[in-house]
């Protein structure tokens, strides 16, 4: 199985590269889905063809999907939704207000998530190709599942405590109807059991990768930078930058004029991304709608040879791990192309909170270190370390890591870590 989330700003060709790429794994042989997390819908335009909420055939061995979010919340929220609309309806709102106040912000994101899991777990597809939502919206969506499972392991329990605790004095005094059913808490746990799932699919580098789509001009180049970022920062593996609309030289000022500051933009493209292949595709003579089309797209980003393979297996990178040094550990998590002066790290309880410029994940820490304080952090401009020291009132001497035998070493990865949120 091979996932491939496209994203990038908004307009620089996501939902094309995105085709493109599916229709090559098809013409493959590789049974393959396209579908999109984007609540505004393109890929029905790109390809040329109607599609529906079910997966339609639009070309040997190639579906497509265009998910009904309004549908799959009325079939996933409807213990929640009702309890919130009698809620309401207590306080003077009338039913239509009520129903359209219970449309949860945000639910479309969660519901994509849920989409792209449960067509995963299906088994009926070598491939599936994301075409993203927007960058920010994307961002949003990958952070989701750490941020509610942390939320529904921390305050939750609490939350669901004191409504069962104030049910029997609520249904003394008549207003036992105004507290949360078990249905809701059973839904709510249902959704956190389900983004777990997400989050472990998602975040197996061996399975998912993230395809960045810009264009060669400073402010797309710029928040490609800060998203390559963030995606490092969650912990999500980035395969491949594609620069798209590339203007050729011309011989007239406008065009000369366009290609110099694109290739200008592509050579700092190149170097900030070091490391990883950024590959080209010209700016072309007409929009490329339709199968046809979308093969020469896929051709020029991949190669004309059938042998070029469009989606390899990425190679496993540690985005975040722990090592022993002598009595102390030292977290190594990646933050490249951060600045420094946007990168922080604080310890809260159990928790390290990392905040990168206005992204934020709180790290749940393994017991190792939940058993040591923080004794310095440096940031190298690639690389954040935190350096924990045991702390003797929990590890007494005949425990502490120098007087015990060293563990063989393994790999730690973002989500062996525990869970995490922000």
């Amino acid at each position: 199985m091979r996932i491939i989330l496209f994203t990038g700003k908004g307009g620089v060709g996501k939902t094309t590269t995105a085709s493109a790429t599916a229709l090559r794994l098809a013409d493959r042989g590789l049974k393959t889905l396209l579908l999109s997390t984007d609540i505004a819908h393109s890929l029905a335009d790109a390809l040329a063809v109607e599609l529906s909420d079910e997966p339609v055939e639009v070309a040997p061995s190639l579906w497509a999907v265009q998910i009904d979010t309004q549908g799959r919340f009325e079939a996933a929220w409807r213990d929640v939704q009702a309890f919130l609309v009698d809620m309401l309806a207590r306080g003077g709102v009338d039913a239509i207000t009520a129903d359209e106040l219970t449309v949860l912000p945000g639910v479309d994101e969660v519901l994509a998530l849920l989409a792209v899991r449960e067509l995963a777990l299906t088994g009926n597809w070598d491939a599936l190709v994301v075409d993203c939502a927007p960058t920010a919206e994307t961002l949003r969506l990958l952070a989701l599942p750490e941020a509610l499972t942390w939320y529904l392991e921390r305050v939750f329990p609490v939350h669901r405590r004191i409504a069962k605790s104030m049910r029997p004095i609520a249904a003394l005094l008549g207003r036992g109807e105004a507290l949360p059913p078990d249905t809701l808490f059973e839904a709510l746990l249902r959704l956190n059991d389900e983004l777990a799932s997400v989050r472990q699919l998602l975040g197996d580098p061996a399975v998912t990768s993230v395809r960045l789509v810009l264009t060669p001009e400073s402010v797309v180049a710029a928040e490609a930078r800060r998203t390559f970022t963030a995606l490092a920062l969650y912990g999500y593996c980035v395969d491949l930058v594609i620069a798209n609309r590339v203007f050729p030289a011309g011989d007239d000022d406008w065009r000369r004029g366009w290609a110099e500051a694109q290739q200008r933009q592509l050579v700092g493209i190149r170097e900030s991304f070091a490391g990883l292949p950024v590959r080209e595709l010209a700016y072309r003579a007409a929009e490329p709608v339709g199968a046809a089309a979308l093969r020469e797209v896929a051709d020029a980003l991949y190669g004309a040879l059938p042998g070029d393979d469009p989606a390899p297996r990425s190679p496993v990178s540690e985005l975040l791990r722990v090592e022993q040094v002598g009595e102390a550990f030292v977290l190594h998590m990646a933050l490249p192309l951060a600045q420094r002066a946007a990168v922080d790290a604080v310890r809260a309880g159990d928790d390290l909170v990392v905040t990168v410029g206005p992204n934020r994940r709180v790290l749940t820490l393994p017991s190792v270190l939940r058993r040591c304080t923080v004794s310095g952090a440096e940031f190298d401009g690639r690389e954040l370390r935190v350096r924990f020291q045991p702390d003797p009132a929990l590890w007494p001497a005949p425990l502490r890591p120098a007087n015990r035998p060293r563990p063989k070493p393994g790999r730690r990865t973002a989500s062996g870590e525990g869970r995490s949120g922000g």
